[in-house]
């Protein structure tokens, strides 16, 4: 059997502010936007650069309910990781574009990590795995 998690689903505001965030500051590619009118939405997904695991599907709030998940969708823990192949690299590009950092770099047995916020506060762990780590590329 072989199985993987093809889309994790991001609670957004807008499809267009979200795509500019997510390709013009973290660099990502637009996989897909596409328009669904039987349920008048878009189908948006986004991966990081270079990556061929699992992507982003953008799902705009539709219900005053998914609001409040915009930016909390792990209860304020962080919520997704950007594995890189080069910290110092991703992380000086990061802050030049303006991104919010709200922990400084800090090398761990598992590897070198800090912590961002996206657009809308949700926080991810900018992270390079050791060498030797499982993750690690």
């Amino acid at each position: 059997m072989k199985q993987s998690i093809a889309h994790i689903a991001l609670v957004v505001r807008d499809y267009d502010e979200a795509i500019d965030f997510y390709c013009n500051k973290l660099n990502f590619d637009l996989v897909e936007d596409t328009y669904q009118p039987e349920q008048d939405k878009r189908w948006v997904v986004v991966r990081p650069k270079g990556g061929q695991g699992t992507t982003l599907l953008l799902a705009k709030a539709s219900k005053p309910e998914q609001n409040r998940f915009i930016g909390d969708q792990a209860g304020g823990r962080v919520f997704l990781f950007l594995s890189t192949d080069d910290f110092d690299r991703d992380y000086a590009d990061l802050l030049e574009k303006g991104i919010t950092f709200v922990r400084d770099p800090k090398k761990m047995d598992y590897g070198t990590v800090a912590v961002f916020e996206d657009l809308y506060g949700t926080k991810w762990d900018l992270v390079q795995f050791a060498k030797g780590h499982p993750l690690a590329e």
